[in-house]
């Protein structure tokens, strides 16, 4: 597939799953609002993404046109078809921004994990590439794992879980992801409080 009909076709899926994701998030059905509200759905998606793709900054671009995607159509979906107004477009800045640093490099780490082989250069990314995937998975443990809402709960474990054992090829590589698990998620916690402090998250 060439780059240009790739982009068009990742921007599509983006604006779609975003428009889903702001739907749902204002769904009566609690555990479909739980699904679009919290990011363990967006995390599992750009880690297809990321290693879906043919090389390592394929994946870094696809990732950042599906988010950016995905985060303008939530985000006019929100201002144009539920009412929200204008106002709603100072988070999407938030998260355009973060489509153009954190989601490519969380796709590059996604990649780097799909494709290092149990070489020496592997071993030595291992650790590196456990603690970003630790932290994708603790982000996923930090906004949903709520034991009131068990939907979102299984959801959440089974994207972490999923993130750190299923995306990496090397088994040195899990077994970081699996250990720094727990930190990752108090690291994910911490930063999204901060972040809401400052009045950069709802």
């Amino acid at each position: 597939m060439t780059a240009p009909r790739a982009a068009v076709l990742l921007g599509l899926g983006g604006a779609l799953a975003g428009v889903v994701a702001k739907a749902a998030d204002a769904s009566p059905w609690r555990w479909a609002e739980d699904l679009g509200h919290h990011p363990a759905a967006w995390l599992l998606a750009v880690a297809a993404v990321a290693r879906l793709s043919p090389t390592a900054g394929s994946a870094a671009a696809r990732s950042a046109v599906f988010f950016a995607a995905m985060t303008a159509a939530y985000y006019g979906w929100a201002d144009l078809a539920q009412g929200a107004g204008p106002g709603v477009w100072r988070l999407a800045l938030v998260w355009w921004v973060l489509s153009a640093t954190a989601v490519p490099a969380y796709a590059l780490a996604v990649r780097a994990a799909a494709s290092s082989q149990d070489s020496a250069g592997g071993r030595h990314r291992a650790p590196l590439a456990g603690a970003a995937l630790a932290l994708a998975g603790g982000l996923a443990l930090a906004e949903g794992a709520m034991p009131d809402r068990p939907v979102q709960l299984v959801v959440s474990v089974v994207v972490a879980l999923a993130i750190t054992t299923a995306v990496p090829v090397q088994r040195l590589t899990r077994v970081w992801a699996l250990a720094l698990l727990a930190p990752g998620a108090l690291l994910a916690t911490a930063a999204l409080a901060a972040a809401r402090g400052a009045h950069l998250l709802p």
